[in-house]
């Protein structure tokens, strides 16, 4: 299980997606000759203004894919992105069982920080959703707010 989609969204609903992450915090591509073989966005973590400093951040890899160092260099990337533009926080949920998803995040010092139990339905299964999260950079007092590009 890679997503909690039920149908694949369209190709408009994609677009919008990619449209809204990368107006305020970042979507990223990995193709080669035209062949998308991943990505990873950022995008807001929750509407209230006190969370404007934190992002959610998600990333899917091709199956065949896996292991090629993609998702790593998608997520040097993305997470250097998001710090340059003022964000403090990281957030990542993984859908469980995903231990590869588990191991990339901590390898990047994203720390457990809770579990939602039985939390989405899919394939005829209760799935829980691990929260993972890690600092982008150090606080301060009276932070600026993040700049979008």
């Amino acid at each position: 299980m890679i997503s909690f989609e039920t149908e694949p969204p369209t190709a408009d609903a994609f677009e919008e997606r990619i449209a809204e992450a990368s107006a305020a915090h970042a979507w990223l591509v990995a193709e080669r000759g035209g062949e998308v073989l991943g990505y990873a966005y950022g995008h807001r973590f929750s509407a209230r203004a006190a969370y404007d400093w934190s992002c959610e951040t998600s990333i899917y890899v091709d199956t065949a894919r896996r292991r090629a160092g993609i998702g790593r260099a998608l997520y040097t990337e993305l997470l250097d992105v998001l710090a340059r533009r003022g964000y403090r926080r990281a957030f990542a949920g993984v859908a469980l069982p995903n231990d590869a998803s588990l191991g990339l995040h901590r390898s990047f010092g994203f720390e457990d920080c809770g579990v939602y139990r039985r939390v989405g339905w899919k394939n005829g299964a209760w799935h829980d959703v691990a929260w993972l999260q890690r600092d982008l950079q150090t606080d301060e007092v009276d932070p600026p707010a993040p700049v979008p590009r």
